[in-house]
């Protein structure tokens, strides 16, 4: 499936999932871009469960709501990253000549429930791994 543009409306979102749920063996993996339309956060995770297709999300919010699981950035730590290039920015250092910097920390974030309602056996070896675990 073609990455689902932030621009499309919902319609376009099912259609497009309704369309890849025909194909066999599939799953979805949304990425911070695709999932750009927090208007339609829950619609793509009712419609993975629908259509019973693992999914893996940007944002732990998505899986606390029902989604599969995801893995991405702690969004606290990159929150508090940009309040210290902030601070340096207000005592005068120019934005130019600060360093580019890359994510640091990941979070992964699963949803047992989901699994169970997926028919999916998530390997302890993962569990143990993340850092949130719904069950």
């Amino acid at each position: 499936m073609s990455p689902v543009d932030s621009r499309r409306n919902a319609e376009d979102i099912e259609r497009a999932i309704t369309a890849f749920a025909r194909s066999s063996n599939g799953g979805l993996i949304l990425t911070p871009n695709a999932a750009a339309m927090p208007a339609h956060y829950s619609l793509i995770v009712r419609l993975a469960e629908r259509y019973k297709l693992p999914a893996m999300y940007p944002f732990p919010e998505m899986v606390t709501n029902g989604g599969l699981m995801s893995y991405g950035p702690d969004v606290v730590d990159q929150s508090g990253r940009a309040a210290e290039y902030v601070d340096r920015i207000l005592k005068g250092e120019k934005p130019a000549e600060l360093p580019v910097q890359q994510t640091t920390k990941l979070e992964l974030h699963i949803n047992l429930k989901t699994a169970k309602a997926l028919g999916l056996d998530v390997p302890n070896t993962l569990i143990g791994r993340a850092d949130e675990v719904i069950e």
